[in-house]
């Protein structure tokens, strides 16, 4: 062959792969969507995933809605639940899905490569795709969003569906948290809407849900959120012995030291008249300076001063509590030095018990924000020597140096009736509140029965609610805005079940821990409805049977569901952004995520 034909041949060969080259990095189609930064690319145009064809897109990370990857670290970098997490990578993947699926891409690789996928670039439609990921606000960054605003957009975006896990083998669709649908080798996630008209509902977890639920979000998009018109609440309510307390924190943007409201004075009242003992159990302390007078004054006149507290929230919460401990004589901390399992459980009693005859408790913090009425709370003051010998007793078995399990049960009777006020109390986690005391009253309902509440986690009780509203009980719950934030939050299991669940939309947190039942019994003290509050932590409950506290209550809780829009039935709040009323000037961090006010992406 002559040097002539060589070149030819030679010519032909780089034509034919160069050809193959823009065929192959003009038309190659996606075949699959791993997740929106990782895909499947038919290189070779054989129409099935082979060696190779699996295909990273560098420098950026994502959400996704496939349960079997865990995002727990990404997820928890950016305060989010497990359900929220899925539901964002819910969206991220249908973005990923609608841009690219069965799309033809343009591919440039780059020279390095992972173990399971090939790193490139690669262009849709003449852009490039990275970017468009970028843009939408999908990506982050050291597992942070790239643009926040537009992120936080999306989250909103999110919470406001009901996903469930289908199982197109079994033909059933399950809970996001059911372990019959995590287990599956076969799913998907879907809307709920859409799940219902392909496959029946699980019997495990979704036993209790019912098919004329309206469980999808209406309009999206509402004016911007301004306080509502005040009205009249009576925040406080004497009867014989009993003074009740609650907060109209729809009117109090700022918390203060000023000690005007009734939380505040009345604490201080129970000071001022205590002439022997003063036992405080305290999981946090402010310096509020009449509660700080009154306490130097007490201690002058010959008071014996005893505090109990929490170790680890004194450290973490509340900076003035070790001030305050520090200048008391006789303190007793939950750390136990031998048994770090103990100490990480919380001491989170707040009461005062007076010369053995009152007892001043609730579910209000000693804080700032507690005493000025700023959180939404209510508080119990007892003029009752039997019931102060009861807190008398646990807080002798604390002070001594027992806390949360190591505690015994106080075998007395627990209740005591002061005219026609009969008041119950018990302690965690001892009585195990929730399941042998609450359950059985919630299981009693006939009318209504009326939450407000921090959060709520406890499955017993949330499966006692549901089975409530499904024999006919009108229920009504609101949770503090950081509820929906909550790994464990039932929130959504809830809302399936048909309950209206109504998230708070101000700069205070709705911190009251109360269960009220058709204006007969009104459940309050310092635990939260959780598992741990139940089993774990020290706290303190009282089941109070009145019809005129149970109205007040009611009415109350009625005031506060009238204040808050309907459109939180539906939507998400975030706990710190220009839709939580106040939460964007009031100088408090109130989503825990280490920015306050202009310095939160939600409040620019």
């Amino acid at each position: 062959m002559n040097k002539l034909g060589k070149i030819l041949i030679l010519i032909g060969l780089l034509a034919i792969f160069g050809i193959f080259e823009i065929y192959k990095n003009s038309g190659t189609k996606v075949i699959k969507i791993y997740s929106a930064n990782k895909i499947a690319i038919d290189l070779n145009r054989n129409k099935i995933i082979d060696d190779g064809e699996i295909v990273c897109i560098p420098d950026f990370d994502v959400y996704t809605s496939d349960i079997k990857i865990d995002q727990s670290s990404l997820a928890k970098a950016n305060n989010l639940s497990k359900t929220d997490s899925i539901k964002i990578g819910y969206l991220t993947d249908k973005f990923a899905e609608n841009l690219l699926n069965n799309k033809n891409v343009k591919v440039n690789f780059y020279d390095n490569h992972t173990p399971t996928c090939k790193l490139a670039e690669i262009t849709v439609n003449n852009k490039k795709y990275k970017e468009e990921v970028f843009n939408e606000g999908f990506a982050l960054i050291n597992n942070k969003p790239y643009n926040t605003s537009k992120f936080n957009d999306l989250l909103e975006q999110a919470r406001r569906l009901t996903l469930v896990v289908a199982n197109p083998s079994s033909e059933k669709f399950h809970s996001l948290n059911c372990k019959y649908g995590i287990n599956s080798a076969d799913y998907e996630i879907l809307p709920i809407e859409e799940a219902e008209k392909l496959y029946q509902k699980c019997k495990y977890c979704l036993k209790n849900y019912k098919e004329n639920v309206q469980t999808t979000a209406i309009k999206p998009n509402y004016p911007e959120q301004k306080l509502a018109p005040a009205t009249h609440t009576n925040e406080i309510l004497h009867k014989e012995n009993i003074t009740f307390i609650v907060s109209d924190f729809t009117q109090i943007l700022k918390s203060d030291r000023k000690c005007s409201h009734h939380f505040c004075t009345e604490m201080v009242n129970v000071i001022n008249s205590t002439t022997k003992t003063l036992d405080i159990a305290a999981y946090g302390w402010a310096d509020i300076p009449k509660v700080s007078s009154a306490i130097k004054n007490a201690e002058k006149r010959g008071v014996k001063i005893r505090v109990i507290y929490d170790k680890r929230n004194g450290k973490e919460y509340y900076p003035e509590t070790q001030a305050f401990i520090s200048s008391q004589k006789q303190t007793c901390s939950d750390e136990n030095l031998n048994n770090k399992t103990l100490t990480s459980m919380l001491m989170h009693n707040k009461f005062l018990i007076s010369d053995n005859s009152k007892v001043y408790t609730g579910s209000m913090n000693f804080s700032t924000t507690g005493l000025s009425g700023f959180n939404a709370n209510n508080v119990v003051v007892i003029s009752s020597p039997t019931i102060a010998s009861l807190y008398a007793k646990e807080f002798e078995q604390m002070y001594s140096g027992k806390f949360h399990t190591e505690k015994v049960k106080n075998p007395n009777y627990r209740t005591e009736k002061i005219n026609n006020t009969q008041i119950s109390a018990y302690f965690s986690p001892q009585d195990k509140v929730i399941t042998s005391k609450i359950i059985p009253l919630i299981n009693k309902a006939e009318k209504y029965i009326y939450i407000p509440a921090f959060v709520i986690t406890h499955k017993g009780l949330t499966e006692a609610l549901i089975n409530a509203k499904n024999r006919g009980v009108n229920i009504k719950i609101i949770v503090d805005a950081t509820s929906y934030g909550t790994r464990h939050s039932k929130n959504e299991e809830l809302k399936i079940a048909g309950i209206q669940v109504k998230g708070e939309n101000l700069a205070g947190k709705l911190h009251t821990k109360s269960i009220i039942i058709d204006d007969k019994v009104v459940i309050t003290g310092s635990m939260n409805f959780s598992n741990s509050a139940e089993t774990k932590n020290d706290e303190n409950s009282l089941i109070i049977e009145d019809e005129d506290i149970a109205k007040f209550s009611r009415k109350y809780f009625e005031y506060l569901w009238a204040k808050i829009p309907e459109k939180w039935i539906h939507s998400t709040i975030r706990a710190e952004s220009k839709d939580s009323i106040g939460s964007c000037s009031d100088g408090l961090d109130n989503d825990y995520d280490g920015k306050t006010d202009s310095e939160d992406s939600a409040c620019q």
